[in-house]
């Protein structure tokens, strides 16, 4: 079909717009798509923050409050209490509850037709997880001591000379953590993105014909669209989803490190 053999340059075309395009001045010294967009998602969160501060009660009432309560909540005891511990939790929930709601609105933004997610690029993704790794350096520092938290990488008992081949190990493990946790959470939005982007593509192009000319066989063409358009509804309900676990494994991973750092041996 003539649809099929648009396809790969629409595709192709497709996959360049979620490059950084600059919107104000250049990629040097200007405002790309991806930081515009990450802005307004920082301005989005912090409006949600306020509104939800100022419904704050003993007993939430209305929609908002209780779904902010429940999320917070379920950080609390799923993320904090259950990794971290009931003495360390209330340190570093803050920071985690941060960083899980930053995640899920630039994600959840980026899903909107004509947006980009800031997580949507490597760069966001990249800092978020250096910030991750800092974080957990200073808490093993602040529990340990510099010198003790270099030793602690390596665990108790482990004799001469493999306890040096397991703290190599663990070293390497330890600095390569920023990077999985900036590729996962780049690889699983931007692919996301790719098939979305795709799949509507698909729609637009069957429906293309029937559009400019009305016509039984435009009608008859246009068919698979109607099959793109509710398969595109599920990957797009699919990928609301999705926003929402990558940010709650991100936390997840963020506390299993901050937890490991606070740990006597790894």
């Amino acid at each position: 079909m003539e649809a099929f053999d648009k396809l790969p340059a629409e595709i192709n075309h497709l996959v360049s717009s979620f490059s950084s395009i600059p919107v104000v001045g250049d990629l040097m010294h200007g405002v790309t798509q991806y930081t515009f967009w990450l802005i307004i998602s920082s301005i989005v969160l912090l409006v949600l923050m306020f509104a939800f501060a100022r419904k704050v009660s003993v007993v939430p009432h209305g929609r908002f409050a209780n779904a902010m309560e429940f999320v917070l909540e379920y950080l609390e005891n799923d993320v904090g209490v259950g990794i971290l511990g009931k003495e360390s939790w209330r340190r570093h929930l803050p920071f985690l509850g941060t960083l899980f709601m930053f995640i899920v609105v630039n994600n959840i933004i980026g899903i909107i037709p004509g947006m980009k997610p800031g997580t949507g690029t490597i760069s966001t993704t990249a800092a978020l997880a250096v910030v991750v790794f800092i974080y957990f350096v200073i808490v093993g520092m602040k529990n340990h001591g510099v010198w003790g938290y270099i030793k602690s990488l390596a665990p108790k008992g482990v004799m001469f000379p493999l306890n040096i081949l397991v703290w190599l190990i663990e070293l390497i493990s330890t600095l390569l953590r920023p990077i999985t946790l900036a590729v996962r959470l780049f690889c699983n939005m931007f692919a996301g993105h790719i098939v979305l982007g795709s799949f509507a593509l698909m729609v637009s192009l069957f429906a293309e014909p029937l559009i400019t000319e009305l016509s039984a066989a435009n009608v008859f063409g246009a068919l698979p669209s109607v099959v793109f358009a509710g398969i595109l509804f599920v990957i797009y309900a699919i990928e609301i989803f999705v926003a929402f676990v990558q940010a709650y494994v991100f936390t997840v991973l963020t506390a299993v490190y901050i937890q490991g750092a606070e740990a006597e041996g790894h």
